[in-house]
Formats: structure tokens, C-alpha cells, sequence
């Protein structure tokens, strides 16, 4: 009977606990801070949408006039064998952004952004142990080659290195420490951590990041469940979150939306393998506007665009609504 009640005592505890939370997580916060736009630009996804990539990475320096950047450093394409390296493309991209006066975040590491997330080249041991260093001499020799580079201010290490998705051999916290602690040694610019924005307390993303950046998704696809809309957050859910992790995180110098949703969660990819009508579903124009103003009303210090090469590739599919759009955003940055 007593086991009964200190049950009862502490399940309510619990519940009233997730009550005022929750409340409080969803209480109108007023952040006065506006949000710069910038986009991710993967080469790779280029490609895949079947367009030409350094055609549409002037058209977004020069067209829609992007001043932020996030670029991927995909391995196996920067190091195709064990001893040859191969920066021609990045070097391209990042001439091409400086001569603009464009800032860059640069991705480094074995999981980047795209699918299957970690981008392992063919040579490389499957012994994780061996692995490892590999990536520790690339991680090196990335960041010696460019720490040089004023239009970079900031180094990504690894996409959601700490969140389980993708197809990836680990997830290993002291490695993850390992490759922080190099990149400190070899420039002093920030260090970005990025973590889930719906799946994840940035606990263990914060207490490591110069600069925590979260992804923002409003519409997913599930296996099991099929679509899934997160459009029942209010703003203050993120507004609240990063209150919170800054009070746990002192040191933590900014929070940022490092991927923004703007291109449609398919059942497989490419994208354009599926009709523009069933990429709608979960990204049409409507919601294309409103998550850029739901974003707006987050008020994070930057956000970066998820979807630019899709918007290029309904450009040429008599949708230039989103691309045309996108230009209004970066122009009223200007």
C-alpha cells in the first residue's frame, strides 16, 4: 500500500514537473534580434538534381546574393586516395565567395550534410580504430590549408555527429572530443557543434560548441508512420530551449539555425525522381513562406536555408515562385 502511494507521489510529481515545463516552454518569449539568412550549397546535391553546380553557386553568390555560406567537405571527394588530396572545387568555391566578401562555414569531418551523412572514400580502413586517425590527418589537413582563409569564421566539425541517423559505421563521443581539441589547436576560430532541433536537448552538443546550430524541420516523413508535422510548435519552444542551454552554458557564444527546411522530405532520393506534386506534400510554396517567418519569429542571430539547389531545379520545372522569393529574403537583408 505504501509502495502504492509513494508510486502516485511520484508519478505526479513527474507529470506536474512536464506541465509547468511545457507551459513554460510554450509562454511567448520576445527575442529583439533579427536573423541574417545564408544556405547550404552541396555541389553533391547539385549534381544529383542533375544541374550544373558551378552554374547555380554564382547564380546564388550573384542572383539571389547569398552572404552566408555553409559548405561540405566531403571526403571522399577531397581525398580519392589515401595519400592524394584533391581541393580544386573547394579551392573554386571559396575564391569565388571571397572575391564577394561572403562569409563561409566550412563542414569537415566523415558525417556531412546529405544523405548517407558519412561520406567515407573507398580506401579508407574499416578498422575504426585506423579510421579514426585518417580522419584526424584529413581534419589537419583541411584546416592547415585554409586557416589562412579570412572569408571562413567558422568550422563545423562533423553534421549532427551526436544524433543517430544516416548511414554511419559510429557515433563516439571521444572521438568527436578528439577532433574539437585538434581544430583548437590548429586555428582559433569558433568551433560549430550542430544537434536535432526536435530530437535533442543540446546537452551534449552545447557543452562542447564555440556556437551550437540546430536543424529546424516542420514537415517529415516516417517509414511507420508516414507524414509527421511539427507545425504545432510554437516559437518559443526554441526560443525557451536556447534560454535555457545558454543558463546551463555560459561559455556557449551563440546558437544558430544551421539547417532550415526548405525542400521536401521524400520517401526516397533523388527528389526529382518523384513528381512536383508529391514533393509538394511537404513542401509547397505556402509552406515554403511560413517557415521563413516562423524562423523569423525563432530570432536565432543567423539561419541557413536548407533546399537552395531545389529551388533551382523547380526554376527549370516552371517553379521560379521559390527562387524569386528567396531573393526577396536576401534582399531585405541588404
Amino acid at each position: 500500500m505504501i509502495k502504492n502511494k509513494i508510486f502516485l507521489i511520484l508519478t505526479f510529481i513527474i507529470i506536474f514537473t512536464g506541465v509547468i515545463l511545457l507551459l513554460w516552454l510554450c509562454t511567448p518569449k520576445q527575442v529583439p534580434q533579427k536573423t541574417v539568412f545564408g544556405v547550404t550549397f552541396s555541389k553533391r546535391q547539385a549534381k544529383d538534381l542533375n544541374l550544373d553546380w558551378k552554374k547555380l553557386y554564382i547564380e546564388i553568390l550573384d542572383g539571389l546574393k547569398v552572404k552566408h555560406l555553409r559548405i561540405p567537405v566531403y571526403w571522399d571527394e577531397i581525398q580519392p586516395k589515401e595519400n592524394q588530396y584533391n581541393f580544386k572545387d573547394l579551392d573554386w568555391q571559396i575564391n569565388e565567395a571571397k572575391k564577394r566578401n561572403v562569409d563561409i562555414i566550412l563542414v569537415i569531418g566523415r558525417k556531412q550534410p546529405r544523405w548517407p551523412e558519412c561520406f567515407i572514400p573507398n580506401w579508407a580502413s574499416s578498422d575504426l580504430k585506423i579510421q579514426r586517425q585518417q580522419i584526424l590527418n584529413m581534419l589537419e589537413k583541411v584546416i592547415r590549408r585554409y586557416k589562412y582563409e579570412e572569408s571562413i569564421w567558422a568550422w563545423q566539425i562533423e553534421n549532427e555527429p551526436l544524433f543517430h541517423c544516416g548511414i554511419c559505421p559510429e557515433y563516439n563521443k571521444k572521438f568527436l572530443d578528439k577532433e574539437i581539441s585538434l581544430a583548437k589547436s590548429l586555428d582559433t576560430r569558433p568551433i560549430i557543434i550542430t544537434d536535432s532541433g526536435e530530437f535533442s536537448l543540446w546537452i551534449n552538443a552545447g557543452k562542447r560548441a564555440d556556437i551550437l546550430g540546430t536543424s529546424l524541420y516542420r514537415i517529415v516523413r516516417n517509414k511507420i508512420l508516414g507524414y509527421i508535422s511539427y507545425e504545432f510548435i510554437p516559437v518559443s519552444f526554441y526560443q525557451k530551449k536556447a534560454y535555457l542551454i545558454k543558463k546551463i552554458f555560459p561559455n556557449l557564444k551563440d546558437i544558430i539555425i544551421i539547417e532550415l527546411q526548405a525542400e521536401p522530405w521524400v520517401k526516397k532520393l533523388p527528389i526529382n525522381i518523384w513528381p512536383i506534386e508529391e514533393q509538394f506534400k511537404t513542401m509547397d510554396f505556402e509552406r515554403f513562406r511560413h517557415t521563413i517567418e516562423y524562423a523569423k519569429k525563432v530570432g536565432y542571430s543567423k539561419t541557413y536555408l536548407w533546399g537552395v539547389e531545389w529551388w533551382a531545379y523547380l526554376r527549370q520545372n516552371n517553379h521560379p515562385e521559390f527562387w524569386e522569393k528567396a531573393k526577396e529574403v536576401f534582399r531585405d537583408e541588404r
